[in-house]
């Protein structure tokens, strides 16, 4: 694990941020950081960057205490952007690499391989004020990458983008996960996590009420649900035993339908007792979306 936070406490004025939160985060992943608005998300951030302090508790970084040495190793883009406006693209994405500890000749080397990859060159010599808001947010993608961190906090990176834009960033997002890269996705976006993340942590109310790899939590959560396309009327499925007609619909002699195991059994013994019954042209088992998944642990705690 490349983060471990072990009995997380943090309060301001009375109100408990963090209530001893545990949590891993998998290194060489994406891992997503869930929770409604005030779950205590921002505030774990703002620990992992060293912005505050926990009142109690340990925060490991691969394996020992974090401290301010380690920021070094992080990409942090918040959901608040800022430029500075009235610099010159090229001008203030050089400043900001420098900050991140690279010399201005590999700023200028990365930079011109990312803006060329993000077909954001011409820009060079714009002033930021110049730019639409995607187009300042790529910058800001940019600079948050370019020193190579570990560790990538990315907290609603796809905010603002259109769907061609969105879905070059999550290329991107996971191409760097590939490379080594660990990161932290923090959104509200279930659709998002999805397409991106290989595990999450879900924070309600100051604690994680769920923790894990994206599939086995889906696979936990899914109720016995089947989808399935058949030859046949609703009537031939009726004599199927154990099984719930959710609903159907016939069209041109097929009949599409989603039916619930009575039993709670599996899709082969499902598939078994299906097709000794109706002449099936399609078959699927339903798995619940990750945004079913929070609406019901949020709602259940």
């Amino acid at each position: 694990m490349l983060i471990e936070a072990k009995g997380i406490v943090k309060a301001y004025s009375g109100h408990v941020a963090l209530d001893g939160l545990n949590m891993e985060v998998p290194e060489g992943a994406v891992h997503g950081l869930l929770g409604p608005n005030g779950a205590g998300k921002t505030t774990f951030i703002r620990i992992l960057n060293q912005m505050t302090h926990q009142d109690s508790g340990t925060l490991l970084f691969d394996g020992h205490e974090m401290s301010m040495s380690d920021v070094g190793q992080i990409g942090y883009l918040p959901e608040e952007r800022g430029l500075y406006k009235k610099m010159k693209v090229g001008e203030e994405a050089i400043y900001l690499a420098r900050l991140r500890g690279l010399s201005k000749y590999d700023a200028k080397v990365r930079l011109k391989y990312w803006f060329d990859k993000f077909e954001i060159g011409d820009w060079w010599n714009k002033k930021v004020e110049q730019l639409s808001k995607g187009m300042q947010q790529k910058v800001q993608f940019i600079v948050t990458v370019l020193h190579e961190p570990r560790l990538l906090i990315f907290d609603e990176p796809f905010s603002g983008f259109d769907p061609v834009n969105a879905n070059l960033l999550k290329e991107e997002i996971l191409n760097l996960r590939d490379k080594g890269a660990t990161v932290l996705f923090s959104t509200h976006n279930m659709g998002s996590v999805e397409a991106v993340c290989d595990s999450i942590s879900l924070i309600n109310k100051s604690h994680v009420v769920l923790n894990g790899n994206v599939k086995a939590i889906k696979n936990q959560y899914k109720e016995g649900k089947y989808s399935l396309t058949f030859q046949g009327t609703e009537s031939d499925l009726q004599k199927v035993e154990g099984i719930e007609i959710l609903s159907a619909k016939a069209y041109d002699g097929m009949t599409e339908a989603i039916v619930k195991s009575a039993t709670k059994a599996n899709a082969n013994a499902m598939l078994r007792e299906l097709i000794n019954a109706v002449e099936l042209s399609e078959f699927k088992e339903i798995l619940p979306s990750m945004e079913e998944i929070f609406i019901q642990q949020v709602n259940n705690k």
